[in-house]
């Protein structure tokens, strides 16, 4: 995973961020918070009745360099694809990698700000990717996942979250 000490301008919105790395790749991070300590955070990412109630499902080996199958349930066809955990230190780091979709590598990184648990999700792209999608389906995942923490209402179904929050992507329902 990339060193959560890598400067990288915070977050400032819900929307998450990009900046550009040395080497011309693209990082899109987003950080959410919430008052619950690491282990319930940590709980949320990882215990299969919790992930599948925000994100989808996994089967397969739960330790570093384990692999399984994926499943974004949430997903209007859900589909299975190969994943692999390429890290994981509870309750603070997990990484997990998709190399059928173009080669994801996104991490995950719990700490404690300012009396807080702090989720950082960052996934790094090719130089030139237009993020802008990843970022918003990103963005409606970590809304379910603040639900499930109990911090935010659902964000709904994929269609009613666009039609709220598309336009601050520059994306609308129709395109």
């Amino acid at each position: 995973m990339t060193d959560p000490a890598t400067p990288v301008d915070p977050p400032t919105h819900r929307t998450g961020a990009v900046a550009e790395l040395p080497d011309g790749r693209l990082r899109l991070e987003f950080r959410r918070s919430w008052g619950d300590g690491p282990d319930a955070v940590w709980a949320a990412l990882t215990e299969p009745d919790r992930l599948a109630r925000w994100f989808g499902t996994y089967e397969g080996e739960r330790v570093p360099g384990g692999r399984g199958t994926l499943t974004m349930t949430h997903e209007p066809e859900p589909a299975a694809t190969e994943a692999r955990i390429a890290e994981c230190d509870p309750p603070r780091e997990l990484v997990v990698e998709w190399p059928e979709q173009q080669d994801w590598r996104v991490g995950l990184a719990v700490v404690v700000e300012s009396g807080r648990t702090t989720l950082h999700l960052t996934q790094d792209f090719a130089a030139g990717t237009d993020v802008t999608d990843h970022a918003l389906g990103w963005h409606w995942y970590l809304d379910k996942l603040d639900a499930e923490m109990g911090g935010h209402p659902d964000p709904g179904d994929w269609d009613t979250f666009l039609a709220r929050v598309g336009p601050d992507y520059g994306r609308t329902p129709e395109g």
